[in-house]
């Protein structure tokens, strides 16, 4: 079965000298239930582009987009708003945490469009996930009080607490040192697999793309099967230019 299918998706953008640049060109890609997918790629090339693409956030310039086998390229944008709530789980480098409210205060806010949830079940559903994230004696606490791991799990619960069936991170160890970021990808994958949900990680990390399942390089704009020698190319250069 698969759950998410892109197939020749191109995404390019119009300059105001009238040229063409293309980001993604011919994209194919399957992802199914609780498969977990990682792509790596250097910083412009296109792997936040895809990432918006997959969780309805862009659109592509040509090719087609199936999610459940149905095409999305003519969703309405309030059906589009609806599937984001309903599909997806997003998890960010820089955690993108309210400041003035505390950890369960951000857990709960997807659930702010949840139907039939009053504010003491939110709370008590957000306050279930931060401790499942190893955080339930930090929920009372605003994010400039938590770590930067402890802020990515707040991220992660926010993320699966509407129990999403794909969950898309984009570099969720970027701002994290290694020891952290290992914590909080084991987290990732083991809270997402025990929800039976499909994760998609982008990441310019090798050791990071390593855990998944599937692994695929994108480069100027083109995605292609992970080959070892050819990513630790990439990694390295990464590194060098980083």
């Amino acid at each position: 079965m698969t759950l998410l299918a892109l197939e020749g998706i191109s995404r390019q953008v119009d300059l105001p000298d009238g040229s063409v640049l293309p980001i993604l060109t011919g994209i194919d890609l399957t992802v199914a239930p609780g498969e977990h997918v990682s792509i790596v790629g250097r910083s412009g090339s296109g792997k936040s582009t895809l990432l918006n693409i997959l969780g309805l956030l862009d659109t592509p310039s040509a090719g087609t987009y199936l999610l459940d086998g149905e095409p999305t390229d003519h969703l309405r944008a309030r059906r589009r708003s609806r599937l984001r709530g309903e599909v997806f789980g997003f998890v960010f480098q820089q955690f993108n945490l309210l400041p003035r409210r505390t950890a369960v205060e951000n857990v709960a806010a997807p659930l702010l469009y949840a139907r039939g949830r009053d504010f003491l079940r939110r709370r008590r559903t957000a306050a279930e996930m931060l401790d499942r994230v190893g955080l339930g004696g930090r929920a009372d606490q605003v994010p400039e009080r938590l770590s930067g791991g402890e802020q990515q799990r707040v991220a992660i619960a926010r993320a699966l607490v509407r129990a999403p069936r794909v969950v898309l991170a984009d570099e969720p160890t970027g701002a994290l040192d290694v020891e952290t970021g290992a914590q909080v990808m084991a987290l990732l994958a083991q809270a997402t697999a025990e929800n039976g949900a499909a994760l998609v990680t982008i990441t310019h990390d090798l050791s990071v793309a390593a855990l998944a399942g599937r692994r695929f390089r994108l480069e100027a704009g083109r995605l292609s099967p992970l080959v070892e020698q050819g990513a630790l190319g990439a990694a390295t250069s990464d590194r060098s230019s980083a």
